[in-house]
């Protein structure tokens, strides 16, 4: 007689609940991630917006072709296909990481060359997958968590031109201002006084509220929530056939380098969680998995994909460990990601909700990176190389002049700032530590730049190729 699914030979990952337990579960990841995910498309598409690269009317698309993606990537992440997938309950979304290098592309030569860019992403993700454990010693602590700080003090920009109004007539004003710190404020009291599991979806929450209290100011414009169609599939190359600028590709391959590194310690954190130890053969599907997502994501306008750290956490609190939950939660995405009016509402978030809303994202992946940083031994090498890859990340940042004299294509690289820090922390790292790694036993050498050497080991195992 064949053993019942919950059987408890079967490592509680596998094990697939009734539905009337599965959906409810699931609901609470898509709410967990969902302010996220619908964020990068928000900004993206404001920013592209704004500078005329794209139209109001294309914001909906974005929405909706992002969550569409997510989902599949998600299915494609927990149950997997062949090669592709950890088999871990791990949620994929957009990562911010990619943001600011796209909005330079974006400036710079269009959306046409934003998703060749990331095709060309996703590509290399794909293909470095198998042997990405060769050159992972590169991206310790102290470069990854001086590149994440990076990525979210150099976002809070767009929050700030977000909390004021962009470039409406009244950008600015009291009424603006005033509106997204109330947002950021409700985001502020959701995550203090709310239970847990609300608590998780705080920043969801301070969107909807803002909304509301908006509409009643008449911020809120639903002028084109109805002409759009109920059910509607995003159709590859909406924007147009893919460009590929050679440093809009070298801006990108340096964040999906990062983006690497980030989702490697997402499945061992998630494997750990869970009880099931990720392996290199694991981790090498999960990365080539990301790939094609990202891919995937350069054919339907949408962007780089990666696990969503919140949905780990939250994975922590739930003690749920079904990876077919999260498999569910991916289905409601897609079927979001087929809903166009459900875009055209979230479209119509007014500007200084979403900039108190996101003000709380970027503040928090600033404050992740800080939080790896305190992984590293802070010698005084180790320090300066924090203090000189902030500041090179940060520069271009502050003054967005600073190199409006140099070539197009150098403007593009580095002129977000992401790839300056990013290039920036691996060369100085390189140049003052160059090949040491930590010892396995978390012992820490003089020189060592991090004491956290888990996932920083060289060589490959021979099954994740």
């Amino acid at each position: 007689m064949t053993a019942p699914a919950t059987s408890p030979q079967v490592h509680p990952v596998d094990q697939i609940p009734p539905a009337r337990q599965m959906i409810p579960l699931a609901f609470q990841h898509v709410l967990a991630m969902y302010a996220g995910a619908v964020a990068v498309p928000l900004v993206l598409g404001g920013a592209m917006i704004q500078a005329g690269k794209m139209q109001p009317g294309d914001l909906p698309y974005l929405i909706t072709a992002d969550l569409l993606v997510a989902g599949i990537a998600t299915v494609l992440q927990c149950v997997g296909l062949w090669r592709f997938g950890a088999r871990l309950p791990i949620v994929q979304g957009c990562t911010f990481t990619a943001v600011p290098p796209m909005i330079i592309i974006g400036g710079n030569y269009g959306p046409a060359a934003i998703y060749g860019s990331v095709l060309a992403c996703g590509a290399f993700m794909f293909l470095m997958a198998p042997v990405f454990a060769r050159i992972l010693w590169m991206f310790p602590p102290l470069v990854t968590g001086s590149f994440i700080t990076c990525v979210g003090l150099s976002l809070i920009p767009v929050a700030a031109s977000n909390i004021a109004g962009g470039h409406a007539d009244d950008a600015g004003s009291v009424a603006n201002v005033s509106l997204g710190l109330f947002t950021l404020a409700v985001v502020l009291l959701v995550e203090r006084f709310a239970p847990v599991a609300i608590a998780r979806a705080s920043v969801l929450v301070g969107l909807a509220v803002g909304t509301i209290v908006a509409a009643f100011f008449g911020k809120v414009d639903l002028s084109g929530v109805g002409d759009e169609r109920w059910v509607g599939v995003a159709t590859p190359f909406h924007f147009g056939f893919p460009e590929f600028p050679p440093s809009a590709v070298i801006a990108l391959v340096l964040v999906g380098l990062v983006t690497l590194v980030e989702a490697t310690g997402d499945f061992l954190a998630a494997g750990e969680i869970v009880g099931k130890k990720a392996t290199p053969r694991q981790i090498a599907d999960g990365l080539r998995a990301d790939g094609l997502s990202t891919m995937l994501g350069g054919v339907f306008n949408t962007f780089p994909y990666t696990a969503f750290a919140q949905n780990i956490g939250l994975l922590a609190m739930s003690r749920v460990r079904s990876r077919y939950v999260v498999a569910a939660a991916g289905g409601i995405l897609i079927f979001l990601g087929l809903l166009p009016k459900l875009g055209a509402v979230i479209a119509a978030i007014p500007t200084p909700v979403l900039g108190g809303a996101t003000g709380a994202l970027f503040g928090m992946i600033a404050a992740s990176g800080i939080r790896t940083l305190t992984k590293v031994h802070m010698n005084e090498k180790s320090v300066l190389i924090i203090a000189v890859s902030l500041t090179m990340g940060l520069l271009p940042v502050m003054d967005n002049t600073l190199f409006a004299q140099f070539p197009t294509w150098f403007g593009t690289v580095f002129n977000s700032g992401i790839t300056t820090a990013a290039f920036t922390a691996i060369t100085l790292n390189l140049l003052f530590f160059g090949t040491k790694r930590v010892p396995e036993n978390g012992g820490t050498a003089e020189d060592a730049p991090s004491t956290d050497a888990n996932i920083y080991k060289t060589g490959v195992d021979p099954s994740a190729q």
